[in-house]
């Protein structure tokens, strides 16, 4: 059976193989309240790839409010994935998320088709409906109507990729059949995982998504969001992101830390095996230890290696 029109080459890295995948989130360095280090977030990003990582996640915060206290990794994701993607060869690139409230349909279409094209097909895009609230003014977007504005630059998107000189309109403007956006991705559509809820029905999120990328959820409550999920989307892929500090003592037990958790390494290979024994297929692991290089060699050896 040909591949689906969404399973580009960093959507099969990602989730084309049975059981848990792992990534690793920008900014790999961890500055992210100023500019990191251009040179040492790919050197380390050339580190993970190398020692097995499928993924490098890159968020998309277009400005700094310093009530968050999270700039993300500061850069624009577009020209920031370029240039990731010069650097790597075959690690899936993926937003988490991209803010698609915040963003001209037309824009995503084209710089995401850039990005898909120039790193030969390694895109996966996370869009989320955005949770910064000075944002949405900033942008002139009204915030009580963010859940509409989703789902009409959702599906904008995907016309634009999907049908030559398209014709679509909704509160962004509209295509009228005379224009034609390009470049065109290498597939028929790049996947598109919506974050969080997004402002919409889980029964939305099932039928228009190619999966599902969520935060940090407690264990129970992950599993039976997995439970739910295979009932309304089938083999549809579920992602969380998981920030990770090991502890000196291997066999430490988990304290909790913000969405995730200060652990021995012991404790997180139990972790993540029963993460992978409850279905979930991909995980964004965001570093917290202080030497960058060493936990993510860390994680491959002692975690990856022995699911």
């Amino acid at each position: 059976m040909p591949p689906a029109g969404h399973e580009n080459a960093g959507y099969r890295r990602l989730f084309d193989r049975d059981g848990l995948t792992f990534g690793a989130g920008f900014p790999l360095t961890g500055a992210n309240r100023s500019t990191p280090d251009i040179e040492s977030e790919l050197r380390l990003a050339e580190h993970a790839e190398r020692v097995g990582f499928d993924g490098l996640w890159a968020r998309d915060v277009p400005t700094y409010w310093p009530k968050f206290g999270d700039a993300g990794q500061t850069f624009d994701t577009w020209p920031w994935l370029s240039h990731v993607a010069a650097r790597t060869d075959d690690v899936a690139l993926g937003t988490s998320s991209i803010v698609l409230t915040l963003r001209h349909p037309i824009h995503v279409a084209k710089s995401a088709a850039t990005v898909d094209r120039l790193s030969d097909g390694r895109l996966v895009l996370g869009v989320a409906s955005g949770d910064r609230d000075p944002e949405y003014p900033a942008f002139g977007v009204d915030r009580e109507e963010r859940g509409r504005a989703f789902r009409e630059r959702f599906e904008a998107v995907r016309t634009v990729w999907r049908e030559d000189f398209p014709t679509v309109e909704g509160e962004w403007g509209s295509l009228e059949g005379d224009l034609e956006v390009v470049p065109e991705p290498t597939t028929e559509t790049i996947p598109l995982l919506p974050t969080g809820n997004a402002r919409q029905s889980r029964e939305w999120i099932a039928e228009h998504g190619d999966g599902w990328l969520f935060y940090h959820l407690p264990e129970r409550t992950l599993e039976e969001y997995l439970v739910e999920w295979r009932e309304s989307a089938g083999e549809k892929p579920f992602a969380i992101a998981v920030r990770v500090e090991f502890a000196d003592d291997p066999t430490a037990d988990a304290e909790p830390l913000h969405l995730g958790f200060r652990a021995g390494v012991e404790w997180f290979r139990d972790y993540f095996r029963r993460l992978e024994e409850y279905g979930l297929d991909h995980a964004i692991i965001g570093f917290e230890n202080e030497d960058r290089e060493a936990a993510l060699s860390t994680f491959a050896d002692e975690i990856m290696a022995t699911l």
